[in-house]
C-alpha cells in the first residue's frame, strides 16, 4: 500500500501590514494614518487620540514601535498606561515610500 503526500505550493497569505516593500514591512492603513500625523509635529510627537477623538489603538502603537517606526518618548504621569511616542527616522522613511 502506498502513501500519498500532499504539499501546498501556494505562498502563505499575508496581512497588509506584513507585505514587504524592498525587504521592509509596510504600515497598515491605521499605522500610516497615525504615523503621518507626527510628520508636522515638533519632535515628531505622535497623538494619543485620532481625528475623531478616540484613543489610538494600543495595538497600532505597539506594532509601530516593534517595527521601529515609532519610539516611546516619555512617561505620561497622569496616565502611566498611555504611551507617548514620537516618529523615528525609519518611520519617516517608510512614510515616504508608497
Amino acid at each position: 500500500m502506498s502513501t500519498a503526500v500532499l504539499i501546498d505550493t501556494k505562498p502563505p497569505k499575508q496581512n497588509a501590514s506584513e507585505v514587504e516593500i524592498k525587504g521592509e514591512p509596510r504600515p497598515s492603513s491605521a499605522q500610516r494614518a497615525w504615523l503621518s500625523r507626527g510628520l508636522n509635529q515638533p519632535g515628531g510627537k505622535l497623538p494619543l487620540f485620532d481625528e475623531s477623538g478616540q484613543r489610538v489603538s494600543p495595538r497600532t502603537v505597539q506594532s509601530s514601535i516593534d517595527q521601529g517606526w515609532a519610539e516611546p518618548w516619555f512617561a505620561n504621569p497622569t496616565k502611566p498606561d498611555w504611551l507617548v511616542c514620537k516618529l523615528t527616522d525609519r518611520g519617516r522613511s517608510v512614510l515616504r515610500r508608497r
